[in-house]
C-alpha cells in the first residue's frame, strides 16, 4: 500500500503539504477578517466568498490549453508565487491601515486563479509520474495529508489569530505558498506537455474539450454532476458558519478553529482506509455507501446551538462528514484520472474545477440570500435536506464493472 515512485512524488506531495498547511493554518482567514476587523454582515461574507470563486472559474476558462501545451512544474510555480504574491499584500496591507474588503475580493480571485491552474498542472503531472495500479494509493497519500493540515490547521491558526491577530494566518498561508514553489523546483526528470502544434480554436475550445470528454463518458458524467452539486452545498454553508458560529453565537477564534479542526482526523482515518476498503469490498460499493452516509451528516448541523453544547455539535457532525468524504475522495479522485487520457488530463481537470466553482460560486451567493432573508441556521438546514438526495446522481454498478 505504498507509492514507490522515486524522489518525483516526494517532492510534488511535500509541496502539497507545505502549502496544504498553510491554507488550513489560515482557515477562515477572510472571513474572520470580514466578520471581526471589516465588521460586514452575512451577504457581504458570502459575496466575499462567492465573487472570488465565479470571477476565478471564469478568468480560468482560458487556462486549460494553456496549462496543457505547457511543461507542468514551471506552470505549478509560477502559480505557487502568484498565490504568494496576493497573500502577501493582505498583511501589507493590514500594517499600513489600508486593507480593505475591495482587496480581499480582489486578493480571492488572483488565488482562486492560480488554484485553479496549479490544481491543473499537478493532477496531470501526478498522472505522468505514478503508475496506474498505484494512483489511488497516491491520491489516499494526498487525501490524508490534506485532512491531517485540517486537524491541525485551524485550532493553531486559531491560537495565532488569539495572539497576533488575524492576518498572521494569512501571512503564513503566503509563506506556505512560496516554499511549495521550492519544493516543485527540486523535482527532476521528466515532464509531460501536449504537443503545441495542434490547432489551438478559440480560447475556449480546449476547455469545451474537456466538458464533451467529461460528459461523454457516463462515469465521468454522472461522478462530476454528484461531486459539483455536492461540493456546491457543501461550500454555500461555509462563510454562513462563520457568521454563525463567530457572529451570532460569539465562538472565540480557538473555539471555531476547533470545531472544524478535530473532525478532520476522521478524514485522515478516512483517507487511510480507503485504498483497503475498496480492495476488500469493491471500488463502486465503498464509493456508493460513502456518498450516502456524507449525504446524511450535515442536516445534523442544524441542531448547532450555543455554547459547548453547540461546539460539540459541529464537532460531532463534520467528523461523520469529513471520514465519510477521506473515504470517497481519493477513490473519485482515481477514476476520474483513469478514465482521462493523459493528453486531455489537464482540460478535464481545469473544466472540473472551472465548473465546481462556478455552482460553489452560485450557491453561496444564493445561500447569502436565503441567510439574509430567514437566519444562517435556516440556510445551513436547507441545505442539508437537498444534500440527502446527491447519491442518486452517482454511477450505477453497471456503469463500473468489475469495481
Amino acid at each position: 500500500m505504498r507509492v514507490r515512485s522515486g524522489s518525483g512524488f516526494g517532492w510534488l506531495w511535500s509541496a502539497y503539504a507545505v502549502s496544504t498547511y498553510g491554507t488550513w493554518i489560515a482557515f477562515g482567514a477572510f472571513p474572520f477578517i470580514a466578520v471581526q476587523v471589516l465588521h460586514a454582515p452575512a451577504f457581504a461574507v458570502s459575496l466575499l466568498e462567492a465573487a472570488g470563486l465565479a470571477v476565478a472559474a471564469t478568468v480560468a476558462v482560458s487556462l486549460g490549453p494553456w496549462v496543457e501545451r505547457r511543461a507542468k512544474r514551471p506552470v505549478m510555480i509560477v502559480m505557487d508565487l502568484v498565490r504568494f504574491l496576493a497573500m502577501a499584500s493582505v498583511p501589507i496591507a493590514y500594517l499600513l491601515d489600508v486593507l480593505s474588503y475591495g482587496q480581499l475580493l480582489l486578493v480571492s480571485v488572483i488565488s482562486g486563479t492560480a488554484g485553479i491552474a496549479f490544481t491543473a498542472a499537478s493532477g496531470a503531472y501526478l498522472k505522468h509520474l505514478v503508475p496506474g495500479d498505484r494512483l489511488l494509493v497516491a491520491n489516499g497519500r494526498f487525501e490524508g495529508t490534506n485532512w491531517v493540515a485540517t486537524a491541525a490547521g485551524p485550532p493553531f491558526g486559531g491560537a495565532l489569530i488569539a495572539l497576533f491577530g488575524p492576518v498572521i494566518t494569512v501571512a503564513a498561508n503566503a509563506l506556505s505558498f512560496l516554499l511549495s514553489a521550492l519544493g516543485v523546483l527540486r523535482i527532476r526528470g521528466g515532464d509531460v506537455a501536449a504537443s503545441r502544434d495542434r490547432p489551438t480554436g478559440s480560447r475556449t475550445s480546449g476547455l469545451l474539450d474537456g466538458w464533451r470528454f467529461i460528459l461523454h463518458d457516463s462515469v465521468l458524467r454522472r461522478l462530476f454532476l454528484n461531486s459539483v452539486t455536492v461540493s456546491g452545498l457543501i461550500m454555500a454553508t461555509t462563510p454562513l458558519l462563520a457568521v454563525l458560529l463567530l457572529g451570532h453565537y460569539h465562538f472565540s477564534a480557538w473555539q471555531y478553529g476547533l470545531a472544524f479542526g478535530i473532525p478532520a482526523l476522521g478524514g485522515f482515518v478516512g483517507a487511510r482506509l480507503s485504498a483497503r476498503l475498496a480492495a476488500r469490498y469493491g471500488r463502486h460499493r465503498v464509493m456508493i455507501i460513502s456518498a450516502w452516509l456524507r449525504s446524511i451528516f450535515p442536516l445534523g448541523l442544524a441542531l448547532t446551538r450555543p455554547g459547548i453544547a453547540g461546539l460539540l455539535t459541529v464537532i460531532v457532525v463534520e467528523g461523520l462528514l469529513i471520514t465519510c468524504m477521506g473515504i470517497f475522495n481519493p477513490i473519485n479522485a482515481t477514476e476520474r484520472l483513469q478514465r482521462t487520457p493523459a493528453n486531455h488530463a489537464a482540460q478535464v481537470l481545469t473544466a472540473w474545477s472551472v465548473s465546481s466553482k462556478l455552482v460553489q460560486a452560485t450557491l453561496i451567493a444564493v445561500w447569502g440570500i436565503l441567510a439574509t432573508l430567514t437566519s444562517p441556521l435556516t440556510a445551513i438546514t436547507v441545505s442539508g435536506v437537498l444534500l440527502l438526495a446527491t447519491p442518486l446522481l452517482l454511477p450505477t454498478p453497471t456503469q463500473m464493472p468489475g469495481s
